[in-house]
């Protein structure tokens, strides 16, 4: 029999060090996986290309069910997906009389998002869309992300920058490195953009953190901290992966919605003739 207790130990033994061996491969959360990535020129990750969130956090950062959309002729094809939450802790701080306005602003979706009107998306809105944006590090070590939706661009200036001169929709982008995360600090925006179209907003003294982290050749993580004392009780995080796209010959296309919508905000200002026949008005519902 001591042949047998002895092989029975070994087995053990044998099975625990695999154990052992394997938890030591793997990563400790929330350190990034050993995995061989492209670099540019000066060492830093190479995070040029296309990319698109795949998710539903453009529709509702937090949880959401499926529900019916804005224009009853168009049946599902406007309803809305369900979707999870990418807010860390699914809740989003806002002061007691900002809770009331987001209220309101869910409620007034149709005429009151920025988006309906092809306005500039706004940090980090731009990022989450459904739409394709593109990553460009230049020679100058300047970072330069192109969206789809509406031509909206910004410049990501690496170092020290003066304060912004004005307050804008996309704000003023610096950024550094951390190790091999890229952390871009957006300030100076105004109070005119949203963070999604269930009516989630901001005022000017917004303050947006980024973290870009390759985790490998074709995903990037994408945590976002948010700061705005004058809306929320204190800072609250988003966290989302970031696809490479991968069709042959991929590219920004145009999306320039500005003409879109000129008779929705202009029409009105129209001089009529008698030869004009009116549109036929869709039936409008929302939530």
């Amino acid at each position: 029999m001591n042949w047998l207790k002895a092989a029975s130990i070994a087995v053990v033994s044998a099975g625990l060090a695999l154990g052992i061996s394997q938890m030591l491969r793997q990563p400790v959360e929330g350190q990034v996986p050993d995995v061989k990535l492209s670099r540019t020129a000066d060492g830093k990750p190479d995070l040029n290309g296309i990319w698109q969130a795949m998710g539903t956090a453009h529709w509702d950062l937090l949880d959401h069910h499926a529900r019916s959309g804005p224009v009853l002729e168009l049946g599902a094809i406007a309803a809305v997906p369900a979707g999870l939450s990418v807010v860390e802790g699914n809740e989003i701080p806002y002061q007691p009389w900002a809770t009331a306005k987001k209220k309101e602003n869910y409620e007034n979706w149709l005429s009151r998002d920025p988006e309906v009107k092809c306005y500039l998306p706004g940090i980090p809105r731009a990022t989450y869309m459904p739409y394709p944006f593109q990553i460009l590090q230049t020679h100058n070590n300047d970072i330069l992300m192109a969206y789809e939706y509406a031509s909206a661009s910004r410049v990501i200036k690496m170092g020290k920058t003066e304060p912004p001169p004005v307050d804008t929709w996309m704000g003023q982008s610096t950024g550094r490195w951390d190790g091999d995360t890229l952390v871009v600090d957006t300030i100076g925006f105004n109070d005119q953009t949203w963070f999604d179209r269930a009516g989630n907003f901001h005022s000017e003294a917004l303050h947006v953190t980024e973290r870009f982290t390759r985790k490998s050749p074709d995903v990037l993580d994408y945590q976002v901290t948010i700061e705005d004392p004058k809306v929320f009780t204190h800072p609250w995080k988003i966290q989302m992966p970031l696809y490479r796209r991968q069709d042959q010959n991929a590219q920004l296309m145009e999306f320039k919605c500005v003409e879109f919508v000129e008779d929705l905000m202009y029409g009105h200002l129209r001089k009529k003739t008698g030869d004009e026949k009116p549109f036929a008005a869709a039936r409008m519902r929302w939530p």
